[in-house]
């Protein structure tokens, strides 16, 4: 009731709220007729006429529910995608860089481009839609250039956490990347193209980054850091550094918000004063130099956001006139919308707007109670209180004010940061009241270094040293925070139990393995994948299941697809049981892996044919394959192979990649090697799954993996008629994505993650 008695004083208020709910309903249902454009044109004349606030929001709300409803119909890159089809097209683009490219370990750039004209089947044709492309070629910011590659449609995500690029991109108005294949499919026609505000941003965030990093040149995670912090360059500080930022949620010091902008306009209003620039002049000056500042550091919502509040907020100095920051959080809310109706759906809006939202409504009732907790009668005069005892009721003053603004913008992030990144982190309420202080000192630093550098290197160089002696102390902070037990806790979805004793889910690596199995109290992994496919695939997995530590990791082989992310998996989930092969291998990753367990102490044991261990109390593991004293001529020959019962009846065979050989030996040595599911990869001969190991298993379904190339990792045509013949249901994970199997006492389901299918077992 407040809210609503608070919109007339307060109109941005009323304004966004209209403007998100006509987004909202128009993404849901949107409607493409003529009747909404009528519905606009009678509300405008209503509201004309009768001055009706309600008539006013209605009329903006059905403003939005068009300009929404518009974007998902008639956008050039929805009419391009409908022109190209669904399969991959050749095409030659001629465009713009308008994006800064980031370049991956293997040298590939990429980035956004604006196509001016495409050519499809020989044919050329203007063109204004966007592309997010890949090429092996250095481009900078606003070059003109021409490739020639083939458009598709942007990858979907293939496993639970994995994230979501054709989605985020769809949001952006992208619906087809071009891959460039070779370095010479392209060539760079121009430099300096593109707008002249964001090229001359791009410029100067160049020159500045240059400054910040004088004289540490050989301090590479600091320098990323102190980028971060000043620039907002997230993609310049290492994955390694930026998550323990997330997980004590300090991470918004890397995003450019109220702080980095209220600083920098601090600064210039003493400039001003300085060489005493009227008041509105200096207004009129600050806020254009604050958009740029924007624009340099990348214009990302959060920076956008506050320049919009700050410049509303500055602008009351022309009219005279008391401006409130909630409406002023409102109007920069609703200006953004009015740029890009898909912004309402980022993480990144949302995050900003939220916590700002519940800083400005929360913190000040907080202090306000936290205060009175603390503060000396109010009837008592000051003059009997001595200087210790004044002291410590400004510092009492100073951490109430602190705490209560954590606190809020804790409040305000915990919903968004449990359903995009299945995150809490209570330690960020100790956190920031350790690491915002000595960065705004790391901000200043930043700022007054670029001021001094035309004037004075050694003088830019001592704040530079200044800022790394200071963003060594936040990182060492951030790390010591990080270990304390409880601080952060990964969550996963809320969700109806099933009652499943045992889920496994095979995820889709390609040609490398990777296979999480959750009883009713542990979780245990077989397999990493390649370090790749860790940090970009299993390790997002992991975590969107809430798993903070694991109970077991189980290496199957010394294959590098299998096992190169395992020593990070060791400092990430810490496995309380770490299970390997005795067989020893050429790899030269096993080997490396092995000598780092020697040197952290950290126990192995060796599990050969025979043993048995318990996953749960439901579940128990025996391994089958290798004997002990066995030595294979690859890798793939000396796997483990491990079947898992659940109440004491085999359920599931898990081969990881093992070959004809391998299933010989099981089938000669096990007469009772029957399982309902089998999970398994490709013997680097290609040949596997033979039909005397068939008859041994007798499965009802197989989960396997596949991919293009090489031709032996990829499953033969001839061997799935075969399959299918059977009667047996074939899971192939190049088709179905990761395959989600749950058993329960007496039966047990599967689920595909791209294809939503549902098969179940059937009585034996």
């Amino acid at each position: 009731m407040q809210l609503l008695n608070a919109l007339p004083r307060q109109p941005f208020i009323g304004l966004a709220l209209a403007s998100s709910t006509g987004i909202l309903v128009a993404d849901f249902a949107p409607n493409h007729s003529f009747v909404p454009a009528i519905a606009l044109a009678t509300l405008a004349l209503t509201a004309l006429l009768s001055r009706d606030s309600f008539a006013v929001y209605t009329l903006v709300a059905t403003g939005f529910f068009i300009l929404h409803s518009l974007s998902t119909r008639d956008s050039p890159a929805l009419r391009l995608a409908r022109e190209l089809g669904e399969k991959p097209r050749p095409v030659s683009v001629l465009g713009s860089v308008v994006s800064e490219p980031k370049i991956s370990p293997t040298g590939s750039a990429s980035f956004l481009l604006q196509a001016e004209s495409i050519e499809i089947d020989a044919e050329v044709r203007p063109c204004n839609a966007m592309f997010f492309a890949r090429w092996r070629h250095a481009v900078q910011f606003g070059d003109e250039v021409k490739l020639f590659g083939t458009a598709e449609r942007v990858a979907e995500p293939r496993n639970p956490g994995e994230f979501d690029m054709r989605s985020y991109l769809a949001r952006q108005n992208i619906q087809r990347e071009l891959i460039v294949r070779y370095p010479e499919n392209g060539a760079v026609l121009s430099h300096a193209g593109g707008s002249l505000i964001l090229r001359t941003a791009q410029k100067a965030r160049g020159w500045m980054r240059a400054v910040l990093s004088c004289d540490l040149e050989n301090s590479h995670d600091v320098t990323g850091s102190i980028s971060g912090m000043v620039l907002g360059l997230r993609h310049q500080t290492p994955e390694d550094i930026e998550e323990p930022f997330q997980q004590t949620g300090t991470l918004h010091l890397f995003a450019v918000a109220g702080l980095h902008v209220g600083i920098v306009a601090r600064l210039l209003w003493i400039l001003a004063t300085v060489i005493r620039l009227p008041r509105k002049w200096a207004t009129a000056l600050i806020i254009p130099a604050l958009f740029f500042y924007a624009a340099v550091t990348g214009l990302h919502t959060s920076s956008v956001r506050a320049v919009a509040m700050s410049a509303v907020l500055l602008a009351g100095f022309f009219v005279e006139q008391k401006v409130f920051t909630l409406n002023s959080l409102a109007a920069a809310a609703t200006l953004i919308l009015c740029w890009n109706t898909n912004e309402l759906f980022s993480a990144g809006f949302q995050l900003s707007f939220s916590v700002v939202a519940a800083i400005l409504l929360l913190a000040e009732p907080i202090y306000r109670f936290l205060r009175r907790r603390f503060e000396p009668d109010s009837f008592l005069p000051q003059s009997l209180f001595g200087a210790r005892r004044r002291i410590i009721g400004r510092s009492v003053s100073w951490l109430a004010r602190a705490s209560s603004v954590s606190f809020a913008a804790w409040i305000g992030s915990l919903p968004l940061m449990l359903w995009y990144y299945c995150l809490v982190t209570p330690i960020s309420l100790l956190a920031n009241l350790v690491v915002v202080p000595i960065a705004f000192f790391v901000l200043a630093g930043g700022l007054m270094s670029m001021v001094a550098a035309p004037l004075s290197t050694w003088l830019s160089i001592i704040f530079n040293n200044t800022n790394w002696f200071l963003t060594k102390i936040i990182l060492g902070a951030v790390h010591l925070f990080t270990q304390i037990p409880g601080g952060h806790l990964y969550v996963e979805h809320p969700h109806w139990p099933r009652g499943a004793r045992m889920e496994i889910n095979a995820l889709d690596l390609k040609s490398g393995g990777a296979v999480h199995v959750r009883t009713t109290n542990s979780d245990w992994l077989f397999d990493t994948g390649s370090l790749r496919d860790y940090d970009r695939v299993v390790r997002q997995y992991l975590r969107s299941r809430g798993v903070n530590r694991l109970d077991g990791l189980i290496l199957t082989h010394g294959d590098a697809g299998h096992i190169g992310g395992a020593s990070s998996m060791l400092l990430d989930f810490h496995p309380r049981q770490l299970i390997d092969t005795p067989t020893p291998d050429r790899s030269s990753i096993h080997r490396k892996f092995i000598a780092e367990l020697a040197r952290s102490g950290d126990p192995r044991r060796l599990c050969a044919a025979g043993d048995e261990f318990d996953l749960s109390r439901d579940v128990r593991a025996r391994v089958l394959f290798p004997p002990r004293g066995f030595e294979g001529d690859k890798a793939d020959d000396q796997a483990l192979v491990i079947q898992l019962a659940v109440f004491g009846k085999s359920r599931v065979l898990i081969m990881s990649d093992s070959g004809v050989a391998t299933e010989e030996f099981l089938s000669k040595n096990y007469p009772e090697l029957r399982s309902d599911i089998v999970v398994k990869g490709q013997h680097h001969s290609g040949i596997s799954g033979s039909e005397a190991f068939l008859d041994s298993v007798q499965p009802q379904a197989i989960v396997a993996t596949s991919r293009d190339f090489p031709e032996n990792e990829r499953i033969k045509n001839e061997w799935v008629e075969r399959v299918g013949a059977r009667g047996i249901k074939l899971f192939r994970l190049d088709e179905t994505g990761a395959v989600r199997i749950s058993v329960f006492r007496d039966r047990w389901e599967a689920r595909t993650y791209v294809t939503s299918e549902t098969f179940r077992s059937t009585s034996r």
